[in-house]
């Protein structure tokens, strides 16, 4: 549904984007993560057309954001920094005019995508008394009312209560079980990305690190909690066997190691072994585990 190729971006001399290639699957929710700085908003500039990329190319749907930039953009909707809009007008005057601005404006149609977000109540009233988490609903209904293919959202929870939050976890999720709406969202929220995304696509310095499905990231290694006595005995017999020591109380076995053998294998060293436990690890231990390796080489 959507393919990056090649991305290269400097600003000033300062590189924002250095080669960078990923694709979103029909149907799927991809998140693309990175620290402030990392070339997310870059990424989602260059594929709604508004930052113009020095290399590289954007594709949705198989045609180019930068050859056919309305027919490429006319299966897409979005939430783009912040949402903007005319404060002294009603929510629903708002999306009269800003969806008119790209396309053919239908009331019935409209009225639905506004009921389905949960703004029926006040879509007239003046946008200046919405509260934050209303206003995120606007910009989603005026980005929904094209039905588009596919989604493209900048930080949609970003200071939303966790009221907001899950609201927007499960209205996403609804939509692509619904419509199978294809959604890129960049967060910060990680565990929310967890629990939404089947894919992520991790940037760090403008270079990507990570693309694929969560699960990937755990790689072979296993890793669990472990609590012998004594531990230097026992860990000197483990890293002979392979099983590489993260620190007291924490190892990570080789695909091919057998935890019951090596357990009993200690045990007939005369090792206590009083626990020994998977741990999973949670996407942001993985974030965290491949943004704070050496920076990417130029």
């Amino acid at each position: 549904m959507l393919q990056v190729t090649g991305l290269s971006k400097d600003f000033g001399g300062k590189p924002a984007l250095r080669n960078v290639s990923f694709q979103v699957e029909k149907g799927e929710i991809h998140g693309l993560l990175g620290h402030n700085g990392a070339g997310k908003s870059t990424t989602l500039g260059v594929i709604l057309g508004m930052v113009e990329p020095d290399q590289g190319e954007a594709f949705i749907g198989g045609i180019s954001v930068q050859k056919k930039h309305s027919a490429a953009l006319r299966q897409a909707g979005a939430i783009f920094e912040s949402p903007s809009f005319y404060e002294y007008l009603s929510g629903w005057e708002n999306l009269r005019i800003l969806v008119s601005y790209s396309g053919r404006f239908n009331a019935k149609e409209t009225r639905a995508v506004v009921e389905k977000v949960g703004l029926t109540k006040a879509i007239d009233a003046k946008v200046r008394t919405y509260s934050h988490g209303m206003r995120q609903r606007l910009a989603l209904a005026q980005a929904l009312v094209p039905e588009p293919e596919i989604l493209l959202l900048d930080e949609p929870t970003d200071g939303l209560d966790p009221e907001g939050i899950k609201w927007f976890r499960d209205f996403i999720l609804g939509l692509r079980k619904e419509r199978g709406t294809t959604v890129l969202f960049n967060s910060h929220l990680l565990a929310e990305v967890e629990q939404m995304c089947d894919r992520v696509t991790i940037l760090k310095e403008g270079k990507l690190v990570h693309a694929g499905k969560i699960g990937d990231l755990q790689g072979d290694t296993h890793i669990y909690q472990a609590e012998f006595e004594p531990w230097a005995e026992a860990a000197a017999f483990l890293e002979l066997n392979g099983v590489q020591i993260l620190g007291r109380g924490r190892v990570a076995l080789p695909p091919e190691a057998d935890p019951a053998i090596l357990i009993a294998a200690l045990v007939g060293l005369g090792v206590r072994v009083s626990a020994f436990a998977p741990i999973r690890r949670s996407l942001e231990d993985l974030y965290l585990e491949i943004t704070t390796q050496a920076s990417p080489t130029r």
